[in-house]
């Protein structure tokens, strides 16, 4: 045996020591499994035939222990480590780029504690979103978080980039809902942030850990608020002659400080393309939809002023039949026969800005992919709206691309080039919930400026061997 698969067979040996045989495999069938997420050029590559860089070893620990002790072994042998949640992020942040220890928390799925006094629960992390809110829902409660990946992504894949569901414009992102969390540092410490969020102790570590994608740690449990199900929830849908005139209504719904559960807006491509093919609303212009949920009173008079605003910017009401026809189907936009998917090439710019740069942000954009890419169009929507601004949900198509997997990697890398490169230029933010992974580590220091350095030193204190998750949220290349 050489020297190279010696050390393999060893580190196999030790890793199957703290799992089990039953929760450990360097299978190459389940190697490739983990080796493509929800990013295009992963799902290109498998498509054309080749091989994405796969783990060494992919193990499921039951416990945080368990964490612990493979996280130290991974700093004995200088080897990368990998956290996996449900595999549905689109931006590469759960793939082995070096290789080593995937570390899949799924079998960390249990809700520990639910506090009805306080109106929290207590979870870990690797539980599906889904099964979760299914949980709750047996027991009265939810916690508003309905992102599209909800029946496949996990709750620590959610914290890890700052994941966002159609009801944040009221229960918000995920940030917004964490109380308290436990984390596995990069060199095997377990730590517990502050049991509240709100205090003068410093600054808030919670913050720190949600959103650096695993590479300053691994989330194994949470806790989280709780809401209990709201008496009354109802939508409706408007339709606008314009983008500019429904995006004003959107805007002044929430800067008269109204609260509604979701504000979703199409602009003309997406609801000629989407809306129709989804919904069954074939009408020019653009659509909007809107909900209020709480108690009933409140619903009727939040509404009626949605309303008002929606019908003095030129919106012509199609009623709450419009509106709860997207409830029923706003799932239906992100899975086939609706959405995008191989052959095609797609990317999704999410970006998020202040509401003075918003839509001049969509504008240029729009205009500069179209134009430096014929062969591709834009779609968009404008969803997760706060008081301050909202974000943009910016998708390009290319139906035909190239089929030489280096020629499509050219292309796909230059329209993101394009498309980043000008939402910065026009004050927008990299990304607004679908996280930085590999696919935008090279636009970080960009963003940041000098303050990436900030970024950076953390990094290096936290994980001195560089194993957690390299390459990522722009550390090191």
């Amino acid at each position: 045996m050489d020297k190279k698969n010696h050390q393999h067979e060893t580190i196999y040996r030790e890793l199957e020591n703290i799992v089990g045989s039953q929760d450990i495999t360097d299978k190459k069938v389940d190697k490739i499994v983990y080796s493509v997420d929800y990013f295009w050029i992963p799902e290109m590559l498998i498509d054309r035939g080749c091989n994405p860089p796969m783990a060494d070893y992919i193990v499921y620990p039951e416990t945080t222990e368990e964490v612990s002790r493979i996280i130290q072994l991974a700093n004995t042998y200088k080897i990368p480590v990998t956290a996996w949640g449900g595999g549905s992020g689109s931006q590469g942040g759960a793939l082995p780029i070096d290789g080593g220890i995937i570390i899949d928390i799924k079998k960390l799925d249990k809700i520990l504690k639910t506090d009805e006094k306080s109106l929290i629960v207590n979870t870990q992390s690797g539980i599906i979103a889904q099964n979760l809110e299914w949980k709750l829902n047996e027991r009265g409660y939810t916690m508003g978080h309905f992102p599209a990946s909800i029946f496949c992504a996990t709750i620590g894949g959610f914290l890890a980039h700052r994941g966002s569901g159609v009801l944040s414009t009221k229960y918000g992102k995920i940030e917004d809902m964490i109380i308290e969390m436990e984390v596995v540092l990069p060199t095997g410490e377990i730590i517990r942030t502050a049991p509240v969020p709100r205090h003068a102790a410093g600054p808030d570590l919670n913050q720190l850990f949600i959103g650096s994608e695993g590479t300053l740690g691994i989330i194994t449990k949470a806790t989280f608020k709780i809401h209990p199900i709201p008496e009354e929830r109802r939508f409706r849908a408007f339709i606008f002659k314009n983008l500019h005139s429904g995006y004003e209504a959107g805007r002044k719904i929430m800067t008269s400080r109204l609260r509604p559960c979701t504000i979703r807006l199409y602009d003309e491509v997406e609801t000629k393309r989407l809306v129709k093919r989804v919904l069954g609303i074939d009408r020019e212009g653009v659509y909007m939809v809107f909900g209020f949920d709480g108690d009933k009173q409140m619903v009727d008079l939040e509404e009626r002023t949605a309303i008002k605003i929606c019908q003095n910017g030129g919106g012509e009401d199609l009623g709450r039949k419009g509106g709860e026809h997207w409830w029923e189907h706003k799932y239906d936009f992100f899975f086939p026969p609706y959405m995008f998917w191989i052959p095609q090439m797609y990317g999704t710019m999410d970006t998020v800005a202040t509401y003075d740069k918003m839509e001049k942000i969509f504008e240029e954009l729009k205009k500069v992919i179209e134009k430096t890419y014929p062969q591709a169009y834009v779609i968009a929507h404008f969803s997760h709206w706060y008081e301050w601004g909202c974000m943009g949900y910016v998708r390009f198509i290319v139906d035909g691309p190239p089929q030489h997997p280096q020629e499509a990697r050219k292309l796909h890398d230059g329209i993101w080039d394009t498309g980043i490169n000008t939402i910065l230029a026009n004050g927008g933010m990299v990304n607004e919930h679908h996280g930085i992974g590999i696919k935008l580590a090279r636009f970080m220091k960009k963003q940041y400026g000098p303050a990436f350095t900030v970024m950076e030193k953390i990094k290096q204190a936290l994980d001195p061997n560089n194993i957690m998750n390299p390459k990522k949220l722009g550390f090191g290349g």
